[in-house]
């Protein structure tokens, strides 16, 4: 639905592909007068009218940020899910950037709108799964660690805010995996490494979201009211099998154990800092959201299904088919 024009609008996380994106997007809607970008490093490009302000959000200089420039939408985009960081500095960035950036918000009587990228991570991949999952349901093991927790965590805390802050529109939308032209992300450095392990007996339903798609999404949720939790995802699951047979990937199906190992080596080869526990269970049982709530919300459908978000991501990385089919036999 329409909502009443966000003026000044604050994009946390500006300095990586996805802020920077919706940032771009966003400074190029007529009705609002200022984007104003954060983060801890400058970004590596020109961010256009988008004034960027390098600001930890773990310090109480964002709320100054928020306050002086009479910010009235926030979108945080400050999800870290790399592994390249220390896991301590990682949770630090995630979740206590969000406590303060929430307090900020709290305490500013020109904010109106809270938009917050969290992850579908938080229902966790568990061989209990249902085979889809909705807004409403719980996880069947809540994740323990990583950055799947710490998303648990900061929608824990934003749930807080609308208790506090009734008036405010907040919308929390979780992503599947983003794949396109412009990610680097754990998943993208796994795909390269020069033979993909999978794990032995295993084939997981896999879903991916388009930057493209996942930027749309963004916009709409910040320059119409949208109020909710919202699963954002392509259309359709591809297996991971699949997956790498189109990418004309190598791959090795080893036991689980054996996986860091080859993690370990990615380093090396890839720039893949491990396998973190949640992109390993993901590799292992996958995960399939339900996305009919984001569609009837919106009245609108992804451009890309999973299986051409991954195309595209292919196809931009130089892969493709090569004609092989795997180390251990041909599909």
């Amino acid at each position: 639905m329409p909502a009443a024009a966000a003026r000044v609008v604050l994009v946390t996380g500006v300095s990586r592909f996805l802020g920077a994106r919706v940032a771009n997007t966003l400074q190029a809607d007529p009705g609002i007068e200022r984007v104003i970008g954060v983060d801890t490093v400058p970004p590596a490009g020109s961010l256009g009218r988008t004034e960027f302000v390098r600001v930890d959000i773990r310090t109480p200089g964002i709320a100054k940020i928020i306050s002086s420039a009479a910010v009235d939408t926030v979108v945080h985009l400050n999800l870290v899910t790399s592994s390249s960081f220390p896991r301590a500095k990682v949770k630090e960035l995630n979740v206590i950037g969000t406590m303060q950036l929430l307090a900020a918000c709290q305490r500013s009587p020109d904010m109106r709108k809270l938009v917050v990228r969290s992850s579908a991570a938080v229902y966790g991949s568990s061989p209990m799964d249902p085979a889809v999952f909705t807004e409403l349901d719980e996880p069947v093991e809540a994740p323990k660690s990583g950055y799947a927790k710490d998303a648990v965590e900061v929608e824990g805390y934003v749930r807080g805010l609308m208790r506090r802050r009734s008036d405010l529109t907040v919308s929390v939308l979780r992503f599947a995996n983003f794949l396109g032209p412009g990610v680097d992300s754990p998943l993208s450095r796994y795909l390269h490494l020069p033979v993909v392990p999978t794990v032995l007996g295993f084939d997981p339903r896999l879903q991916f979201v388009h930057e493209d798609d996942g930027v749309e999404v963004l916009r709409r949720m910040a320059v119409e009211d949208h109020p909710g939790c919202f699963n954002v995802a392509g259309d359709g699951v591809l297996l991971l099998s699949q997956a790498l047979r189109r990418a004309g990937r190598p791959y090795l199906p080893v036991p689980s154990p054996s996986i860091s190992v080859l993690g370990d080596m990615g380093r090396r080869f890839a720039g893949l800092s491990g396998f973190s526990p949640e992109l390993l269970r993901w590799l292992t049982y996958g995960r399939v959201i339900d996305t009919t709530a984001l569609q009837d919300e919106l009245a609108w459908r992804p451009k890309y299904s999973s299986e051409a978000a991954f195309a595209d991501f292919a196809a931009t990385q130089g892969l493709g088919h090569r004609g092989l089919a795997g180390l251990l036999g041909r599909a």
